[in-house]
This record gives structure tokens, C-alpha cells and sequence, in this order.
């Protein structure tokens, strides 16, 4: 088709919804980066934000089936630029704007606001003029198409593939390059990518951008979005393509499932590989572990390809990380005594570690903060209520934080994506936040985070330190406060260092001196050591567990 999906024909076709969906893909192929829509009740005459040399650009997108716009698009737009701080500001329509709509952009013209236009055969046009492929910032690394390369062959030998990464290591990337050749050798194959949620699935489509070419189609397919057709790569949520499939409506030759530690035993993505028996399945994650013990092996075998986080620091693809655990708040006489009583883990957590104050810990904040050079931090607390509060105390502590604000799954979608843009510009420093960086949120700059009182699994904890580990220009290090009140957290860490210790490297020592993990009381970091060594293995221990600690273990 003419003008692929910017043509009249794809956009009339696609809806209202559709039109700011398309402008979003181009603008990837444009060169912009950190595309997000914000369209929704609220967002102040903006439906798209996106950055492009530094610059805010915002985009209000009106579609039509056969009317030309209105002024009321220009207005619009306009309040959008103010509201946003945007340095440019640009009204899109698949058809055009009429007199109205026209002399309204003149008259601020006139007095220097200056609104771009882009209508129909503007569209038309810039399908023309951009590359086929969205303009790459890097080469894949040696290791990512080695990992390709061992996907490939598994998935053409055995039928399926696991890819274990973490973090900040590309599995996106390499993800992509692996659906690329596919559709390289079958351009008429359907392509399907699953994960767990809506959020997840549509920062998927949009990194498969970067690796397709424009004449590709990507179809979204959530509870709120229904495309007009299956071809291409189609990428949702497990709930809403298990229809698709049932119905024989898609089927696929390839299945890639991310977060493959969200597959069980039994449950819906065990009913879509079932489903797709006929499929070749690759599975994609950077924590393979599950708190109910299924094997993730059993559905798509042997890893492929593994990398570590500290593997990946080793070798200079992640941050170094400076990562330093906070254990002033460990109740020693309650140590000397726990021999005489089997524990369980939760009564354990709640005897061990007295209450630290915020204050506190705000002010170990703030001195690794004037630590940092262009500091972005990002502080995970317990509940949505605590970052609420942290992130108040923030505001008011010091004139550097005036901005810091929280970051939560209260929050409405549209809220989250503006204030991930404004992060990601530095207009904000701090988001205090509880899980929504868990999985598939991707902020390279951040390079400070500190745990508050978190108590989560191994697997969360890999997950949101993930968050800071990504490579970025004029980044040496990540900062890591670590305010631990969970037994299994000083395990994870120490599970942490001596991963680190056996694959430091001559490149590690060089890009950052003080990387590694170091308790506040070295002292009291090497019994905890000792005395996690002998109680058991905690890191995916269960809160009801018991432990039996040894009556002498080095505590005077």
C-alpha cells in the first residue's frame, strides 16, 4: 500500500485511536526518542510528547472520516504547548484544517507561537522521505548476535529457545533481531509476542519498531485495543490473543512470550503454547526464577544463551554499581539470643531490624546525592501510601528536590507517561515508586536508586535494581542505598558481591573504583555472612520458613 500506514486509506481505516498510534511510529523513524502517548481526560490539549536534541516537542492529533478541523485543534494545541513547556508543537490530521483552523494558526504566528501542520498529504509525504528502518543508535554488540545466533538455531533444530539476560542487557534488542531474520526468511509468517500486561505488551510493539521495517505492520491487541486486521507481528496481552488463537482467527509460526517467568504449570500462557503446538516458542527474561518452583526449562528447555548482572558489569554492558547496605539498624541483642528459638522468617524480619526514620534516611540521600554527578534517582518504597509520604518529605527537605514527586499503579496511565517524560528530561529528579518500574520501563540516565523498607522476592529485587544498571553517556556508576529490613534482601546481596568478586575485571576496577557491594559495618556484614551460610538458603525462602541458627557463631 501507498504510504504504508500513513496512507489516507490505513489511517481512515484505523480510527481516532489509530491516527496518534501511526504518528507515534513514525516519529521513532524520524529520530525522536522517548515517544509517549498521552491522550486521555486531562492531558491539557496533548496527545503525543517526544524528544528530539534536547527539545520537547508536543503533537495534539485530530482525526477525521470527512470534515476538516477546527480551530478548536489549534487551541488545543496550543494550551498543550504551554502546559508542557514544549519547544515545538505540531497539530496532525489525516484529512486538513478549514479557514477557521487556519486563521487561528496565523494569528499566533503573528505574534511569534509558531503551530506546524501536518494533514493528510503531509503524511503521505513524510512515509516517502524516512528511512525504512528506524535510525539506529548502536550496533548489536558481539554478544547479542551470539545470543540471535543461538536462538536461531534452537528454535530451527528444537522448536523453542530461552533467553536469560538481565537487565539493561538487550533482550528487547535481541528479541527483535531474532523476530527479523524470521520474517526475513517467511515475510508472509504470522508473529505473535504475549507478555502479562497492557503496559508491557505496548512498550513491546514499540521496541519491535526499532528492528522492522516500516512496510511491517505491528498489530496491538489489548483489552482496549482492536485492530482491523492480523498480519504482521501481532503483540498483546495473553488474555486477549488467547481468543484469537482459539478461534483459529492467528496462527502463528513464531511465539515469543517476555517475562517468561510469568509461565506456570497450568494457566493461560500454558493454554497458548498448547494452543500453538504447530509454533516455534522462545521464551525471554532476566529472572527465570518462580516462587512456586516451576521450572521454566520443562516449556522451552535449556537457556539458549545466559548473561549475569555481574557478568554484564564485567564486561563493561552495565553500570558498575556502588552498592552500599545500611545495617545500623540490626538489633544485635535480639542476634545473641536467636539461636535459642526457630524463627520463622517473618518473625525474624520484624525482631532483627529496628525502625529507621525517614529523616534518616534522607539524609544518607542527600549526601550520595551531592556524591552524583546529573543525579536521577529513583527511591522504591513499601507501600503506595510511603512513597506518597517520601516523596512530600522530598520536596520540602531541599531546594533540589522541590520537583520530586511519586510514581504508582494509583496513578492513571496517562499521568505515569508524563511524568516518566518530564524524568527522563530532568525536570523531575526523584520518583519515589513501589512496582511500576518492576518490569518494562526503561530510564537509562538513573543513577541513583535507594531501597526504603522494601521486602520483596529475589526476582523484584533483580528487577529494580535493573532499573539503574543501563549504559548512558557521562554515567559511571550506579548508586545503590540499600535501607535492608528483610533477611533475604542481605542474602540476595551478598549472593550480589560474591558474584561480583569472582568476575571482576581489570575494566571494572578502571571505570569505577568504588564498585561493588560494602555493608555500613563491614563488621556486621561479614557475621551476617557467616550466619546466613549456616541457617539455610533464604533467598527464595517462604515467610512462614523456620530457621535454626548455631549457638556460636562469632557474637561476643
Amino acid at each position: 500500500m501507498s504510504g504504508g500506514f500513513l496512507s489516507a486509506e490505513a489511517l481512515l481505516a484505523a480510527g481516532p485511536r489509530g491516527l496518534p498510534h501511526a504518528v507515534e511510529r513514525a516519529l521513532w523513524h524520524l529520530g525522536f526518542s522517548d515517544v509517549r502517548i498521552v491522550d486521555g481526560s486531562g492531558d491539557d490539549g496533548a496527545d503525543l510528547l517526544a524528544v528530539r536534541d534536547r527539545e520537547q516537542w508536543v503533537f495534539q492529533c485530530k482525526w477525521s472520516s470527512n470534515r476538516a478541523i477546527d480551530r478548536q485543534g489549534v487551541d488545543d494545541l496550543e494550551r498543550a504547548r504551554h502546559t508542557y513547556r514544549a519547544d515545538k508543537a505540531v497539530l496532525v490530521t489525516n484529512i486538513g484544517l478549514n479557514r477557521s483552523a487556519e486563521e487561528r494558526r496565523s494569528a499566533l504566528e503573528s505574534i511569534g507561537i509558531n503551530i506546524t501542520t501536518w494533514t493528510g498529504p503531509t503524511l503521505a509525504s513524510i512515509w516517502e522521505r524516512m528511512p525504512v528502518r528506524v535510525p539506529a543508535t548502536f550496533d548489536l554488540r558481539d554478544y547479542q548476535v551470539t545470543a540471535a545466533n543461538r536462538v536461531e538455531a534452537d528454535l530451527r533444530d528444537h522448536g523453542s529457545s530461552l533467553l536469560v539476560l538481565a537487565t539493561g542487557l538487550g533482550k528487547t534488542v535481541i528479541g527483535g533481531e531474532v523476530i527479523r531474520r524470521h520474517l526475513a526468511d517467511r515475510p508472509d509468517a504470522a508473529v505473535l509476542v504475549a507478555a502479562h500486561m497492557k503496559e508491557l505488551v505496548e512498550q513491546l510493539e514499540r521496541a519491535l519498531w526499532r528492528h522492522l521495517g516500516k512496510d511491517v505492520p505491528t498489530r496491538l491487541v489489548t483489552g482496549d485495543h482492536k485492530p482491523p486486521a492480523l498480519d504482521g507481528v501481532v503483540v498483546g496481552t495473553v488474555e486477549s490473543v488467547l481468543g484469537l488463537v482459539r478461534s483459529g482467527r492467528l496462527t502463528p509460526s513464531l511465539v515469543m512470550i517476555d517475562e517468561t517467568h510469568h509461565v506456570s504449570e497450568n494457566g493461560r500462557f500454558a493454554e497458548l503454547l498448547d494452543l500453538c503446538g504447530d509454533a516455534a516458542r522462545f521464551g525471554v527474561t532476566a529472572t527465570p526464577w518462580r516462587g512456586d518452583k516451576f521450572d521454566i526449562t520443562s516449556r522451552f528447555g535449556r537457556p539458549s544463551f545466559k548473561m549475569s548482572i555481574a557478568e554484564g558489569m564485567s564486561a563493561g554492558y552495565l553500570s558498575a554499581v556502588d552498592y552500599r547496605i545500611f545495617v545500623d539498624n540490626i538489633d544485635w541483642e535480639f542476634v545473641r539470643r536467636a539461636s535459642d528459638h526457630q524463627y520463622s522468617i517473618k518473625e525474624l524480619n520484624r525482631q532483627l531490624f529496628l525502625p529507621q526514620r525517614d529523616e534518616e534516611i534522607l539524609e544518607f540521600f542527600r549526601t550520595a546525592w551531592r556524591e552524583t554527578r546529573d543525579p536521577r534517582a529513583i527511591l522504591f518504597c513499601q507501600t503506595i501510601e510511603h512513597a506518597e509520604h517520601i516523596a512530600k518529605l522530598l520536596a520540602t527537605a531541599d531546594s533540589a528536590w522541590q520537583r520530586a514527586t511519586f510514581l504508582h499503579s494509583g496513578l492513571s496511565r496517562q499521568r505515569r507517561q508524563i511524568l516518566l517524560n518530564e524524568f527522563r528530561l530532568g525536570r523531575v529528579p526523584v520518583i519515589t515508586c513501589v512496582d511500576v518500574f518492576n518490569e518494562g520501563v526503561d530510564v537509562p540516565d538513573v543513577n541513583l536508586i535507594g531501597f526504603l523498607r522494601v521486602t520483596h522476592s529475589r526476582r523484584i529485587f533483580v528487577q529494580q535494581l535493573g532499573r539503574g544498571l543501563r549504559l548512558s553517556p557521562g554515567k559511571k556508576e550506579l548508586k545503590v542505598l540499600d535501607f535492608v529490613t528483610d533477611i533475604r534482601r542481605v542474602a540476595a546481596t551478598l549472593d550480589l558481591r560474591r558474584s561480583l568478586d569472582e568476575s571482576e575485571s581489570e575494566h571494572l576496577r578502571l571505570a569505577a573504583p568504588h564498585a561493588g557491594v560494602r555493608f555500613s559495618d563491614e563488621t556486621a556484614g561479614s557475621l551476617l555472612d557467616n550466619w546466613i551460610k549456616d541457617a539455610a538458603d533464604l533467598e527464595t525462602a517462604a515467610d512462614e520458613v523456620r530457621l535454626q541458627f548455631p549457638e556460636n557463631w562469632g557474637i561476643d
